[in-house]
């Protein structure tokens, strides 16, 4: 077996990780475009939403104190732990966005625009929202394939790479992390 066939495994789960990641990234493109009409009402999501992050971020927390102390074992499950409630949060919010009225903030009488007294009463933390929810956003979207190429890594037993991703990976898979229910709990007031 050649070197480059032994590296074949690997080409192919990076390409998944890109793949899947073009996936959901065309379909965040497309929720706020589109909107299927649903019999159920989606509406309770953004609370799971919230919660599905703070999970993560606790887990995420949990998987770094065991892989400091060593536990690898544990380290591996709540990493997996992580990477299922992330994937849960991306189902049900793409479900959400695909099926609800985006909720504006500000917008206290709910009619999907901002009159001058709605921006003006929230004029103070709206700009603090907007860079929040912006960074979150962005970085979820910048950070998706990276956490997936960090887990193939150490899926493949390329530890050192591992180490060397999620040096950078991980403080912004956290912040994603926290940053989700940060919004929600600041949106929440002007939800429906």
């Amino acid at each position: 077996m050649t070197s480059s066939d032994s590296n074949a495994p690997y080409r192919r789960l990076d390409q998944v990780a890109w793949a899947l990641s073009a996936v959901v990234l065309a379909l965040v493109g497309l929720m706020r475009r589109v909107k299927i009409a649903s019999p159920i009402d989606f509406g309770f999501l953004p609370p799971v939403h919230a919660t599905l992050n703070a999970v993560t971020a606790a887990v995420l927390v949990g998987a770094l104190v065991a892989i400091k102390r060593r536990n690898v074992d544990l380290h591996r499950r709540l990493i997996l732990t992580a990477l299922g409630s992330s994937t849960l949060f991306l189902l049900s919010y793409v479900a959400y966005h695909f099926t609800t009225r985006e909720t504006l903030y500000g917008d206290a009488d709910h009619d999907g625009v901002l009159s001058a007294i709605e921006r003006a009463a929230v004029s103070g933390s709206r700009p603090v929202y907007l860079v929040l929810l912006l960074t979150h956003v962005v970085l979820a979207a910048a950070v998706l394939p990276f956490v997936l190429l960090t887990f193939n890594r150490a899926h493949t037993k390329q530890f050192a790479k591992h180490r060397a991703m999620a040096k950078w990976v991980f403080p912004l898979w956290l912040y994603v992390a926290l940053t989700g229910p940060i919004c929600y709990a600041m949106l929440r007031p002007f939800y429906p």
